[in-house]
């Protein structure tokens, strides 16, 4: 059965795009990035519920970035086996695409994106260099799956290595037909890469923004409508319908200013304007005295 060491991390500039893009106008640039990594995001997550279900010994690590000889390069999918790496990359492009030389090319729309398998050639050389500096030696295999089932590759190059949507039933078929048995070493191999593991980019492309332009609302979590108070003690969406505790629905907001503010003291004063429809202060400082530690007193005072 697989063992899933490492559970996937929404990406910190993900994180940033997704809450500004409910309090703020983006650039049609910003958009596109954000909308491509909501994308992105979606077709790993559809990947890591498909791993989850193997029947093979194996280790799953979801989501590096990894470093080596000043090189970044991110792996979306890694499972260790007795004798092989299996170093995936998941693409969740959808629509007709017209394979070109060293691109694709969206039929209708004309967008060309590079050829994602260049990609993944560069991340298994790199990775081969990765564990030759640190003395595994282990035969590594790098597939490029296409998850959506609405992608359609015209005049694409027979390539064992990428796995289109209707090939993925029998990619995993063949995932459990591989004969392992873990050791030590297998588990010393994973602890050793999450370790190294940088989490996100060090210089993330991010749109420039001030705490004034922003909305100040409490944002539903399903559909990313407005929340209202329905009383003190209880909040819903004004178009979904969803309801949520009023001491949740801050929490939510704090961790989200956490985010979009990182060096930003949290005071009651600066939460209760974030939070702009909470109806009193006074349930704000309850609810960052409750779960959080304050520090300093009076106006002084803030919490960690």
């Amino acid at each position: 059965m697989p063992h899933v060491r490492k559970q996937r991390n929404i990406p910190k500039d993900l994180l940033v795009l997704r809450h500004l893009n409910c309090r703020m106008k983006l650039l049609d640039q910003d958009k596109k990035h954000y909308f491509s990594g909501e994308k992105g995001l979606e077709g790993e997550l559809k990947f890591d519920q498909l791993t989850e279900n193997l029947h093979s010994e194996c280790i799953i690590i979801n989501g590096l970035l990894l470093k080596v000889d000043n090189n970044f390069f991110q792996i979306d999918t890694l499972i260790i086996f007795q004798k092989a790496i299996y170093l995936i990359d998941v693409k969740n492009y959808e629509g007709d695409y017209q394979f070109d030389a060293k691109h694709l090319q969206h039929i209708k729309s004309e967008k060309i994106i590079k050829d994602p398998f260049i990609q993944l050639q560069r991340c298994e050389t790199l990775l081969h260099q990765l564990l030759q500096q640190l003395g595994f030696h282990y035969q590594v295999e790098s597939y490029l799956v296409y998850i959506n089932p609405e992608f359609t590759l015209y005049q694409a190059p027979q390539n064992p290595s990428v796995i289109f949507p209707t090939q993925i039933k029998s990619f995993f078929k063949k995932l459990n037909t591989v004969p392992s048995k873990l050791t030590n070493g297998h588990e010393n191999l994973a602890d050793l890469l999450i370790s190294m593991d940088l989490g996100d980019y060090p210089f993330p492309q991010l749109p420039v923004y001030k705490y004034e332009q922003l909305d100040k609302r409490i944002i539903c979590p399903c559909c990313w409508g407005v929340m209202f108070a329905e009383n003190d003690m209880k909040l819903k969406c004004d178009k979904c319908g969803f309801e949520e505790n009023v001491d949740k629905a801050v929490l939510r907001c704090v961790k989200e200013f956490k985010i979009l503010f990182p060096d930003w003291k949290i005071t009651t004063n600066i939460i209760f304007e974030w939070c702009s429809i909470v109806r009193s202060k006074r349930t704000i400082r309850r609810i960052l005295q409750k779960y959080y530690q304050p520090c300093g007193q009076g106006k002084h005072c803030y919490y960690i």
